[in-house]
C-alpha cells in the first residue's frame, strides 16, 4: 500500500496555533456561568468552542460528562460507553477528564488504544454492534471528543445515544441544562476520581474500533468490484481520525489505494487555508482542496475526510472536486440500482437545505421523500428502522444501509460514501462527475449558494422564530411561491428558519448552531443570473424580518 504527501503551502505562521498555551488554557481558564458565551451549548451536533474563549475548557467537559453520567442512568442505560476522539489539541485533555467523571460515576467505557484517533462512524458502528439483539437491556452509548472540521483551536464534545446516532434536541437540551447548572454551583455535584484510578479502573476497558469498522466493510460497499476494476484511489484523512483507516482498508482488500499524507498534527499546518485564511479540516471547501483538485490526475479518484471522518469529498481528473450536493443526487440513483436488498419502500432523507435535484431523482426513482431540518440526528431512527436507506445532507455528511437493507450506522459516515465513488466508477465504467453530467441533462442543472451573514443572537433568535407571515408572499424572482415551509415535512419539527420554494428555484434561512451568524440558501434551475436574483431577494427578505 502506497503511500503519498501531498503538496501543500505553509500557513502564515499567525494561523498556528500555540498548542501548549491552548491546552494550558483548557486547564486554567474558569468560565463565567452567568455569561451566555461561556455556557454549555449544544448547537447542530455537540458543544464546541475554545479553550482561549473559555468557551471549551476543563469544566465544561466536567459538567457535560456528568450530565450524560445521570442522563444515561435516569434512562437505564447500564451498557458501555464507547469514548473516541479525534486529533485536535484539546480532544486528549477531554478524553481524560471525561474519563474521570465517567470512572467517578461507575460507567463501563471502551476506549481506543493509547494514541489511536476514533472516527465518528466507527463509534456509531460499535454501539449498533453491541446493541443488536439486546432488546431494552444493558443498552450502550457513546461520546465522541471532535470539533468536526472546526479551526485547530477548538474543541468539541458529542453524544451518540443507544440508536447510535446524534443524541436528540430532546436529550441535548437536558444534558445541556444539567451541565449548567452544574458549573453554576461550581461542579460541587460532579463526581470525579485522578486520572490515574480512572485508567486503572475495572470500568475501563479497550475496544478495537478500527477493527470491528473496517472488517465490516464489505457489508456496505462491494469492495471486490473496487480491487477487480482496478480503480486507482487517493485518500487524504487530511490529519483527521481516519489517518489508520485507510491504509489498513488498503491492505486487508487489496485496493489500488494510496494515503497521501499518514500525519497528525494539532496545528493543521499541513492543511490548506480555508476561503479566510482560517485552517479547517473541512473536506468539502474548495480552498482546502486545492492541492488534491491540483494533483486529481494521479489518480482515477481521490477522496478526503474531516478531522472525525464523518464528511467526505470526491475529486475526479475531469470534474475536479465534486460539491456535495452533487454527488449526493448521483449516489442516490446507483445505489438503487445496484443495492437488490434495500426495502422497495425506504425513502431517501435529505436535510431541507440539500440541492432538489435530490428532488428530482427520488421522484423518478418512485421512492418518498423525507426532507428533514438540518442535522443528522434527524436521520438516525429512519436509518435504524430501515424506514430511510439514505440519509444525507448538502455539508457532506451521509449514510445509507447495509447491502442486505439492515443499518450499519445512524451517524455521518465519511469514509464509506468516499469509498462508494470507487464502486461508482468500478461497477459504471465512469466517474461520479461524468454521471452528474448527465443525471443533469435529463433532470436540469442546479446552481447552488450559501451565504453566511454575522447576526446579534437577537437576531437569530428572531430568525429561528419567523413565520410564513413575516415574509412577503406571491413571487420569487418572477415565479409563483409554491410553498413556504416552516417545519420540516418529513418530522413536522420546525426548521429553526424558513424554506420559499418555487418551480424552479428556493431559498432557506436559519440561524447557525455555533457561531453569531445566519445562513441563506439559495439554489436556481434556470441560471446564475436567476440565482443572483433569488439570492438577492431572499437576503432582503430575511433582513427586513429580523429587524422588525
Amino acid at each position: 500500500m502506497p503511500h503519498d504527501q501531498t503538496d501543500v503551502a505553509v500557513p502564515p505562521r499567525e494561523e498556528l496555533i500555540d498548542v501548549s498555551r491552548v491546552v494550558g488554557a483548557y486547564h486554567s481558564l474558569r468560565p463565567d456561568p452567568e455569561d451566555p458565551r461561556q455556557r454549555v451549548a449544544f448547537g447542530t451536533n455537540g458543544h464546541r468552542g475554545s479553550s482561549l474563549d473559555a468557551a471549551f475548557n476543563d469544566d465544561h467537559i466536567a459538567a457535560v460528562s456528568q450530565a450524560v453520567a445521570e442522563y444515561r442512568a435516569a434512562r437505564g442505560v447500564t451498557g458501555p460507553l464507547f469514548l473516541g476522539v479525534d486529533p485536535h489539541a484539546l480532544s486528549e485533555p477531554a478524553r481524560i477528564t471525561a474519563l474521570e467523571v465517567f470512572a467517578g460515576n461507575g460507567v463501563t467505557v471502551l476506549q481506543d488504544a493509547p494514541g489511536a484517533f476514533t472516527p465518528t462512524p466507527a463509534v456509531s458502528h460499535a454501539v449498533l454492534a453491541h446493541n443488536r439483539g439486546r432488546g431494552t437491556q444493558g443498552l450502550a452509548d457513546g461520546v465522541v471528543i471532535t470539533p468536526s472540521h472546526n479551526p485547530p483551536a477548538d474543541g468539541g464534545y458529542k453524544y451518540n445515544e443507544p440508536h447510535g446516532g446524534p443524541a436528540s434536541a430532546t436529550a441535548t437540551a437536558w444534558i445541556e441544562q444539567r451541565a449548567n447548572e452544574l458549573l453554576a454551583t461550581g461542579l460541587s455535584q460532579v463526581r470525579r476520581v485522578p486520572y490515574a484510578r480512572a485508567r486503572a479502573a475495572d470500568t475501563t476497558g479497550r475496544y478495537d474500533f478500527l477493527g470491528a469498522y473496517v472488517d465490516d466493510l464489505p457489508s456496505v460497499l462491494d469492495l471486490d468490484a473496487v480491487r477487480a476494476g482496478g480503480v486507482r484511489i487517493g485518500a487524504d484523512p487530511l490529519g483527521g481520525a481516519s489517518v489508520a483507516y485507510w491504509g489498513r482498508i488498503a491492505e486487508q482488500y487489496g485496493l489500488d489505494l494510496t494515503v497521501l499524507n499518514e500525519h497528525t498534527d494539532p496545528t493543521w499546518r499541513f492543511v490548506a487555508p480555508d476561503h479566510d485564511g482560517r485552517l479547517r479540516t473541512d473536506c468539502s471547501s474548495p480552498h482546502t482542496m486545492t492541492p488534491l483538485v491540483e494533483g486529481r490526475g494521479r489518480y482515477d479518484v481521490t477522496v478526503a475526510n474531516d478531522a472525525d471522518a464523518d464528511r467526505h469529498s470526491v475529486v475526479t481528473p475531469d470534474g475536479g472536486l465534486l460539491p456535495a450536493n452533487h454527488y449526493l443526487a448521483v449516489a442516490v440513483p446507483y445505489l438503487h440500482a445496484h443495492r437488490k436488498g434495500w426495502p422497495v419502500a425506504a425513502g431517501i432523507g435529505k436535510s431541507v437545505v440539500t440541492s432538489a435535484l435530490v428532488d428530482r431523482v427520488t421522484a423518478e426513482l418512485g421512492r418518498p421523500l423525507v426532507e428533514m431540518p438540518v442535522g443528522f440526528k434527524w436521520f438516525t431512527e429512519g436509518l435504524r428502522t430501515g424506514e430511510l436507506c439514505w440519509g444525507g445532507e448538502e455539508s457532506a455528511g451521509a449514510s445509507f444501509l447495509r447491502r442486505d437493507g439492515s443499518v450499519w450506522t445512524t451517524d455521518k459516515d465519511g469514509i464509506v460514501p468516499a469509498l462508494l465513488a470507487a464502486e461508482i466508477m468500478a461497477v459504471t465504467g465512469s466517474s461520479p462527475s461524468e454521471q452528474w453530467a448527465r443525471l443533469t441533462e435529463r433532470l436540469g442543472r442546479p446552481h447552488y449558494v450559501r451565504v453566511d451573514s454575522p447576526a446579534t443572537p437577537w437576531q437569530k433568535a428572531a430568525l429561528a422564530r419567523l413565520s410564513a407571515g413575516r415574509l412577503p408572499a406571491g413571487r420569487l424572482a418572477g415565479e409563483d411561491v409554491e410553498s413556504v415551509l416552516t417545519h420540516a415535512p418529513g418530522s413536522g419539527t420546525p426548521l429553526g428558519g424558513i424554506k420559499v420554494t418555487t418551480r424552479n428555484a428556493w431559498f432557506a434561512a436559519r440561524p447557525s448552531g455555533t457561531e453569531n451568524l445566519h445562513k441563506v440558501y439559495a439554489e436556481s434551475f434556470l441560471g446564475p443570473g436567476h440565482l443572483a436574483r433569488v439570492l438577492e431577494e431572499a437576503q432582503a427578505m430575511v433582513e427586513k424580518a429580523i429587524q422588525e
